[in-house]
């Protein structure tokens, strides 16, 4: 039986606009089970990339709970999340992010910087993960080398570099074409099934959401519609 990999309880997040207060998030309660992919929809200021960035330690509620693998993150220092973020979660972005005047390897490679590996076992690795993902001939390439579905490829073998149980990508297809899009969700999708990460993708595509076990739909901050998408991969599809 799945375990609850993430979980938010009676989540809220308010911003502060000058005077006035933005309710970003309503009372959000949801869980979501090791190995699951799950799609996050809503229009333009629904909340949806907020709840990403809460589950995934990068901004902090306004008030709630988060428990991740049975750790309460939204009660952690500084450090602590820092370490929690490096070794839980890797983050995929429509912007890639990547660093210009480093080739993909070295884009790659960068997480073992941070943690203090040798940099022949971080190229290794790094060189393992691109060729995971059909990326060894551009090894050495500059990102401005890279077409778009190739930059995000990069990016998510640096995402993949720590082996983190979580992956989060916020809008990964926004800057590629249809056919790219999905291979990179196909990607997104294989990581799920055969590796077992639980997988979480903002987007506004419902033909990316397509490609989930799961989709919730956000409006005005809360959740509005919460179902579970079949695939002939799931041997529970009928």
């Amino acid at each position: 039986m799945a375990q609850p990999m993430l979980q938010a309880l009676h989540l809220s997040k308010v911003f502060r606009v000058g005077e006035e207060e933005m309710r970003v998030l309503k009372d959000i309660t949801l869980t979501i089970e090791e190995g699951q992919f799950v799609a996050i929809m809503g229009p333009s200021g629904s909340g949806k990339s907020t709840l990403m960035y809460l589950l995934g330690g990068l901004d902090r509620p306004t008030s709630g709970q988060i428990i991740v693998n049975h750790q309460r993150i939204d009660t952690m220092t500084g450090d602590d999340l820092a370490r929690f973020r490096r070794e839980m979660n890797g983050f995929v972005f429509q912007s890639f992010y990547l660093v210009p005047t480093l080739t993909a390897i070295e884009n790659v490679a960068l997480p073992g910087i941070f943690n203090g590996q040798p940099a022949p076992e971080r190229m290794a690795r790094a060189a393992r993960l691109l060729r995971f993902l059909k990326m060894e001939e551009r090894l050495h390439h500059r990102p401005s080398q890279l077409s778009g579905g190739q930059q995000q490829r990069v990016a998510i073998a640096r995402a993949l570099f720590n082996d983190p149980p979580i992956l989060m990508a916020d809008e990964p297809t926004g800057a590629l074409d249809s056919a790219t899009g999905t291979i990179v969700m196909r990607m997104l999708r294989h990581l799920s099934t055969a590796q077992n990460k639980t997988v979480v993708v903002v987007t506004h595509d419902e033909q990316v959401a397509r490609f989930a076990d799961r989709l919730v739909r956000l409006k005005d901050g809360a959740i509005v519609d919460d179902q579970l998408i079949q695939h002939e991969d799931d041997p529970n599809a009928a």
